[in-house]
Formats: structure tokens, sequence, C-alpha cells
């Protein structure tokens, strides 16, 4: 996927490239990058480095928008602030104080909470799970499929896609976010802990909690289809 081109030396912002297509979903990248000496690089107007943090972390901050939201148009819209958000605070982040997944994931989650709260009040609601519950969408972009599937095996996946996130919907947010930071973004309980400020002993009984309640909605969508 092609990254933001925006210099590096400038703020990025909205007039830049138009509307990206993000990718619907991937695993973290496996190889784990020099991240204090890429954001130096950054800080100090190296565009190549800009680019290269923004490949490296774009799909992964695009999944994690799209699961939160059930809207590909959303995630879009939020992806983009997303890394508007990380340069303005680029300088803020401390390798001493914890990895820079958990930083991108912990500033990702802030931004989407904040945008939910927003639209809780514009619609004028007392519950912020109506805000979560919005959309079951599936992604404008193209999901990411063997190539050697057979169309039937693709539809199949793309049902089961469907269903996923429609369930995910109907999971609390604090259930939702749980499972979708250690099965679906791959984080581990300390990470997890440190992005939602909880005990990893809490993080372990939502996720507990949250992977039973998918089930059962899996199950009970299932018993209708079927």
């Amino acid at each position: 996927m092609p990254a933001l081109n925006l210099p590096a030396n400038t703020p990025p912002g909205r007039e830049g490239p138009a509307r990206r297509q993000w990718p619907a979903e991937r695993r973290p990248e496996a190889p784990e990058a020099d991240w204090p000496a890429l954001v130096r690089r950054c800080l100090d107007g190296d565009h190549v480095a800009w680019t290269e943090l923004v490949v490296s972390q774009q799909r992964r901050v695009y999944a994690l928008c799209y699961r939160f939201t059930g809207s590909s148009h959303d995630a879009e819209d939020l992806t983009q602030d997303v890394f508007i958000k990380l340069y303005a605070n680029l300088h803020s982040f401390d390798a001493a104080r914890g990895g820079f997944q958990t930083w991108i994931t912990t500033l990702t989650r802030n931004l989407l909470v904040d945008h939910f709260r927003r639209s809780r009040q514009q619609r004028v609601t007392d519950s912020m799970d109506a805000g979560w519950d919005q959309g079951n969408e599936s992604p404008r972009s193209e999901p990411i499929v063997d190539q050697r599937s057979t169309p039937l095996e693709q539809a199949m996946r793309n049902d089961l896609e469907h269903m996923v996130q429609a369930a995910l919907a109907k999971v609390s947010p604090e259930l939702r976010e749980a499972v979708i930071l250690r099965d679906l973004q791959d984080m581990d309980y300390k990470e997890i802990a440190d992005v939602l400020g909880i005990p990893q002993g809490t993080v372990k009984s939502r996720i507990s909690r949250g992977r039973a309640e998918l089930a059962r909605l899996l199950e009970r969508t299932k018993g209708q289809v079927m």
C-alpha cells in the first residue's frame, strides 16, 4: 500500500493526498523496527523515515479503526486523523516508558474514544454503546486473500467476516476493545493493560468474557442462518 506522501518537515493534513483505500485487515508486522531511531529520524525531518513509519503502521491502524467502528468510511477518516496526531506528538514518544506499538495503539484508542464521545453528543444520547454499535458495512477495499482460493472459499470467508464484525458490534465496548487488541491486534496482556490503563487481571477477565459473548452471538447468528 502507498504511504501517506507527506513531507516530514511539515505537519501532515488533509490538504495532502486524497482519501486512501486502506486495507481491510492484517496482523501486525513480525519484524520489530528500531523505533526510537526511526522516530528521531522523523523529528530530524527525514522524509524517508516518515514514509517508512507510515507504511509499517497504516494497515494495523486502519484495522483497529475499522474493527471499532464497523465502518470503512469512518475508519479511513480516523486513520488519517491518527497519523496527523501521531506526527504532532512524535516528540512525546519515550522508549523508556514503553514500546512504540503500545504507544501508537494507545494514541489510536484515545482518538477513537474521543470520536465516539463527539458522536454521542451530536446524537444527543446518554449511551456510548449507541455510537459503538453503528454500522456493519464491510470495507470498500479488497480483503487480503490467498490467490489460490476458489471463489466459493473467498465468498465463505467474506460471509464469516461479516458475521464476526456484526457480532463484534453487539459486544460491549470495554469487552470488545480487549478482544480486538488481543485476538486481532495480537498484543500481549501487558501491552493491552498499558493501552487501557487497567490491571492485567482485568484484561484477562475482559478477554475471557468478551470471547464468550462473541462466541454466543456467533452461535446465535449461525443458528439463524442455518
